[in-house]
């Protein structure tokens, strides 16, 4: 390892702790529907907990209503039980063919919990991106205590450490105001 390899880790790890934060935003109900609602939810399909993009087509037909159209008839029932059982407060409408979720406009106090939700989240890929600068920064230790790196390399290392470690946490903070915005959008 190299102070060079050490810093490319370190980019990549706060790279997918960011890309963690958009998926988390993703599964965040705001005004619009979004096929990233019913992502996360799994349906016990004959005996498999199933994820639904992969048991059905999921659409938004308009930006209020979501459509899930099971490929085989039987899913239907473990589909509506599903979206029913999962924390999204979402009620699913069954015609028989597909389930139909119409999302009702959020209320105030809706909007203000989901926005501390949103900067929970923002917290915890802070967090992931500080844990990857304190690792980045014991390598950095190692090498300069094994003597493979002098004490003026491990500090400008550990410099741009900090360096990556200020941009990635201004990205999450920026990333939280825009999905805060979205998510107080009437």
């Amino acid at each position: 390892m190299d102070t060079d390899s050490i810093l490319l880790d370190a980019e990549e790890r706060m790279e997918k702790a960011l890309t963690a934060l958009e998926r988390e935003f993703a599964k965040l109900r705001t005004g619009r529907a979004t096929t990233a609602l019913v992502d996360g939810i799994r349906a016990d399909y004959y005996g498999t907990p199933t994820p639904i993009s992969q048991m059905a087509s999921v659409a938004v037909p308009d930006s209020r209503t979501l459509t899930i159209q099971p490929w085989d008839k039987g899913g239907l029932a473990v589909v509506e039980k599903a979206i029913l059982k999962s924390d999204l407060g979402l009620t699913p409408v069954n015609d028989g063919r597909t389930i139909r979720i119409v999302l009702p406009p959020l209320t105030e106090e809706r909007r203000k919990d989901l926005v501390k939700v949103a900067r929970k989240y923002t917290e915890d890929a802070k967090v992931a991106v500080r844990n990857v600068r304190r690792d980045a920064n014991d390598g950095l230790k190692k090498l300069e205590k094994d003597k493979t790196i002098t004490e003026d390399a491990q500090k400008k290392a550990t410099d741009d450490v900090q360096k990556l470690t200020d941009k990635y946490v201004a990205e999450a903070d920026k990333k939280c105001a825009a999905k805060e915005k979205e998510i107080m959008d009437i």
